[in-house]
């Protein structure tokens, strides 16, 4: 598979070949969908916390005569079925919702990610990212000669890239980083693709093990 290699001036230059290993596969959902939802889940924070009925402050005292009332028997205002007492099965913070990802299937779904990027035309291949001076004007005149129709994009860089994170970090729509950190959240969520050919190398050399 080839794509088109441009210029800082948004100028194609030639052309650059893709490892079909990579950037060629057959695009599963259900293997992308759920290596996202685990990324989902390893991120959520358990906060809601209930009491259980020995938790709840008060109720030592039997509210009203065991018989003779004509009222249902209770043994305290604790129980669960009072207004203010304790909760059944509820929520608590020392729950877990870690989920186990594997390594294989993580990385076919970044895989996966990378090919329908370059497969649907959502991928932009530049020469290099040697801009003049680390200012974010200038990524933003680049992007206005970007051929894609994404409004989103994720910048991957062969390494930690100081000059382009300074660039795009006030740029609401842009995210940069290295190749090795990208997971299938921030392909998911983000539209388009830009990458230097020195960063597409760096993702052959990574997936290609």
């Amino acid at each position: 598979m080839k794509i088109k290699v441009y210029n800082l001036e948004g100028k194609a230059t030639g052309e650059m070949e893709l490892s079909d290993e990579i950037f060629g596969l057959k695009i599963k959902p259900e293997v992308v969908h759920g290596v996202f939802v685990a990324q989902m889940n390893n991120q959520r924070e358990s906060w809601a916390d209930t009491k259980n009925k020995g938790e709840v402050r008060g109720g030592g005292k039997k509210p009203w005569a065991q018989k003779g009332t004509g009222r249902a028997r209770h043994g305290s205002i604790r129980s669960p079925l009072w207004k203010g007492g304790g909760v059944t099965f509820g929520p608590l913070t020392e729950r877990n919702y870690k989920t186990k990802i594997n390594k294989k299937t993580r990385r076919l779904a970044i895989k996966m990610c990378l090919s329908d990027k370059a497969q649907s035309g959502a991928m932009w291949v530049l020469e290099n990212f040697d801009f003049k001076e680390p200012k974010t004007k200038f990524f933003v005149n680049l992007l206005k000669l970007s051929p894609l129709k994404e409004k989103t994009f994720l910048v991957l860089t062969p390494g930690k890239d100081d000059k382009i994170i300074r660039m795009t970090q006030n740029l609401k729509k842009v995210k940069a980083m290295r190749v090795e950190d990208a997971t299938v959240m921030d392909f998911v969520n983000i539209q388009g693709v830009i990458a230097s050919k020195g960063g597409v190398e760096q993702i052959e050399k990574i997936f290609n093990k």
